[in-house]
């Protein structure tokens, strides 16, 4: 493996590839340490240790590679370009303009990239005010200095900066992300996300020593003993080996092209096999029902605090069904399996069209032995695809509800938890296998083995 690392770094173009991509990473953790002109550094730091709105912003910090806990020049993070890029790809199969920029090939794509950062920049715009009203000033983490002495209250004018200087922060990175897709090496954006993810784990480490023990039982006040220290690091790596198997996993449907003779040549009638992914959703489905759970909670935990004039029945309805929704408990985990199950078979049906596929197969003169060509081929194609996200969905529901019950049986905190599984862990092995994937194509295109060989 060193003597790989070694050959890397010897190759000229990739080694300047990796810098880069390197020096722009540094550059997106560099503009964390920012603060907003408008923010009070003591205020933000009681804020996030309070718990509440905070963990909720927490957790959609992880899959946005944002720190919306913290009030930075790029604390929105690129969730608004990854909203934007989902948006539209929810469009192109539903509206037949975007559908058919999409068969334009390199034309279509770079038409739908400018639309996309059209969007990023509205989407910006909307989020960012909604965050510096709803999370800054009703927190009151404004800094003194910056309220009006006559009313107490921030301005609009450095409302206005704020927002401005947010999304200015999101489109840079969005720029950053382009950068290192067209002369870093990975993708960009993927890249982003996951130096987010793993930024945490300095502190989820040292979290993790504070609650650990050298001793068995573990020691006084809840501290984690040797056992429990064991026992979480063979539930990572074996969470990991699954990740991993499971994100290689493929379902191969065995193929043949049909002969032609061209003269006194025959082409074609080769075996191949067409690779159907066991998770062909990816992590979008925790994404989703991640961001569609956290609406429930505020919504029922602010009208659970209102004070109802007609009667406690509604104070105590509302209570109820806030707890219900929290974190941990099992109305929340049940529904969160069922909305992973939905998202899963409905994010397949978009990115996986199997009449498409048939067609394709057809017209480029293959076949899969026992099936006509045409609606049988698609009838097939649907029902393997039915099997084999059922299965996918079980795997991504295992793995986003393990941080949960790691934290509450061993009682860790969350955020060590959360390196257990979910959609960190899940992101952070799709882009790594991704990295390494394009490093062994320069590899092999110059006579080398690749890092996985």
């Amino acid at each position: 493996m060193w003597e790989k690392i070694r050959v890397v770094w010897q190759i000229p173009e990739l080694r300047q590839k990796i810098l880069l991509t390197l020096g722009l990473l540094g550059v997106y953790r560099l503009g964390f340490q920012i603060p907003l002109a408008i923010a009070d550094p003591d205020k933000i730091k009681a804020a996030s240790q309070a718990g509440g709105i905070a963990d909720v912003l927490q957790a959609v910090a992880v899959f946005s590679a944002s720190q919306l806990t913290q009030v930075t020049i790029f604390g929105l993070g690129i969730m608004p370009y990854i909203s934007a890029s989902i948006i539209f790809q929810l469009l192109g199969s539903v509206y037949p303009p975007l559908e058919a920029l999409q068969k334009e090939g390199e034309a279509g794509r770079k038409k739908i990239n400018e639309y996309t950062r059209y969007a990023t920049v509205v989407i910006c715009l909307i989020q960012s005010w909604i965050y510096v009203n709803a999370y800054i000033v009703q927190m009151d983490l404004v800094d003194a200095a910056y309220l009006d002495p006559d009313t107490g209250t921030l301005g609009f004018s450095w409302k206005l900066i704020s927002v401005l200087t947010m999304t200015a922060g999101t489109v840079f990175l969005m720029w950053i992300g382009e950068q290192i897709d067209e002369f870093g090496i990975g993708n960009g954006i993927s890249l982003l996300i996951m130096a987010g993810i793993l930024a945490a784990m300095p502190g989820a480490g040292f979290d993790l020593l504070k609650q650990a023990s050298l001793e068995l039982g573990g020691g006084p006040g809840g501290k984690l003993g040797i056992e429990q220290l064991l026992l979480l690091a063979i539930i990572f790596v074996a969470v990991v080996v699954g990740v991993v198997y499971i994100t290689l996993g493929q379902r191969r449907i065995p193929m043949q092209s049909a002969k032609h003779v061209r003269g006194r040549k025959v082409f074609g009638g080769t075996r191949q096999y067409l690779p159907l992914k066991v998770n062909q959703a990816g992590v979008m489905p925790i994404i989703f029902a991640s961001s569609l759970l956290m609406l429930p909670t505020l919504i029922f935990t602010q009208l659970g605090n209102v004070n109802w004039e007609t009667g406690g029945f509604s104070e105590a309805f509302f209570r109820w069904t806030g707890a219900a929704f929290e974190r941990n408990s099992f109305f929340w985990v049940l529904s969160f399996v069922g909305l992973i199950y939905f998202f899963c078979f409905f994010w397949t049906a978009i990115t996986f069209n199997p009449k498409d596929v048939s067609d394709n197969l057809k017209s480029y003169g293959s076949f899969i032995p026992g099936y006509r060509p045409g609606k049988r081929t698609s009838d097939y194609l649907e029902k393997v695809m039915f099997r084999i996200t059922y299965v996918g969905a079980g795997f991504l529901a295992m793995v986003a509800i393990i941080p949960t019950m790691i934290s509450s049986s061993l009682g860790v905190s969350f955020m060590v938890a959360s390196f257990y599984g979910g959609t960190g862990l899940l992101i952070a092995v799709s882009v790594a296998f991704d990295l390494v994937q394009k490093i062994d194509s320069h590899l092999v295109m110059r006579n080398y083995s690749g890092l996985l060989e």
